[in-house]
């Protein structure tokens, strides 16, 4: 029983993911096809990449929405270096140092300066997408097609299968694996809660909160340059726009999954979950026939009402005391 409310929310998730599948398969039997299922997770499964280390941002009562902006720097960073000749392994490695050398700035700016975590990310998301811009005209790479001629070896590996499932999505189980293990089994991760339930009282308490930050960015400037290679490595060419649709399915997912905005709690399972809800919904939407700006539209509008219901469900003692109130004052 203790169980069952502890997961309430990631259970109704899981059912709420199940309805759609099967809801979609009923409109096109082909989502109900295991293959297609699994390799379409391929499409999406990047945005669970950095919506998981997002989560944990949130939880400690921040944010970062200059993650898109990362990941396309990212991918010209590692395209230009493959045209200068750099062999991929050392490509891949200086590409990953440079994304999580993009979160230490985000992280460094918020806690030195004291401004809204808000604010310090949208400037870097400026910062980084013009940097990648920049780059992208140096290295003649405007445009839709960029950097390519990448080696078959590289291009095919995103599309690779590891024991019947497609390489992104073992990567993003994996991450989840991971990431739910070190919030959820940790000191440090429990110090991850503390700070965003009160970053103050933590510090008083000896909670390493400014070595936390640090960390959490770090993670998602290092989850953002796997992406990006992950999708250099799918699309086959390396551009500065790869991560420009990033932003809003990844807060979706971190919020929907059950990541108070405000800080302090969140899940790991909830954001996965998410994840897969949101993304099979564009999936099956297209699959069905439905144009794209109807399924973002229906997208958001899932969000609002999940997080309503989600919202009723964790105050319905308070929305009762105020309901009684006003029904004494109405019969006054």
């Amino acid at each position: 029983m203790n169980n069952l409310k502890r997961y309430g929310w990631e259970l109704a998730l899981a059912a709420l993911l199940v309805i759609e599948i099967l809801g979609f398969g009923a409109a096109n039997s082909q989502m109900l096809n295991i293959n297609v299922l699994l390799f379409s997770t391929s499409d999406f499964i990047c945005i669970g990449l950095v919506a998981l280390p997002l989560t944990m941002v949130i939880i400690s009562g921040g944010i970062d929405i200059s993650f898109g902006s990362t990941i396309g720097l990212c991918a010209i960073t590692f395209g230009m270096l493959f045209q200068a000749g750099v062999p991929l392994p050392l490509a891949i490695v200086l590409t990953v140092l440079a994304g999580t050398v993009c979160g230490l700035i985000n992280a460094a700016l918020i806690l030195y300066t004291g401004i809204n975590p808000l604010v310090i990310t949208l400037g870097t998301m400026y910062l980084f997408g013009g940097s990648a811009l920049l780059l992208s005209g140096l290295a003649g790479a405007t445009g839709y097609e960029g950097i390519g001629g990448f080696p078959d070896s590289f291009t095919n590996f995103a599309n690779l299968s590891v024991l019947g499932l497609p390489v992104p999505l073992l990567f993003f189980l994996f991450s989840v694996l991971l990431c739910w293990a070190w919030l959820h089994n940790t000191h440090q991760g429990r110090n991850v809660f503390l700070t965003g339930q009160n970053a103050r009282a933590a510090q008083y308490s000896a909670t390493p909160v400014n070595r936390t930050l640090f960390l959490l960015y770090a993670m998602t400037g290092f989850a953002a340059s796997i992406a990006a290679i992950l999708q250099v490595s799918y699309f086959g060419s390396a551009r500065s726009d790869l991560g420009s649709a990033f932003l809003m399915p990844a807060i979706t997912a971190a919020v929907l999954g059950g990541a108070n905005i405000y800080g302090g709690s969140g899940s790991i399972l909830g954001t996965a979950l998410a994840t897969l809800l949101v993304g099979f919904l564009q999936q099956g939407l297209q699959m069905v026939g439905v144009p794209n700006q109807i399924s973002s539209a229906l997208s958001g509008a899932l969000l609002i009402i999940v997080v309503v219901g989600r919202s009723v469900s964790l105050h319905r003692g308070q929305i009762r005391d105020w309901l009684r109130r006003t029904q004494a004052a109405w019969q006054r």
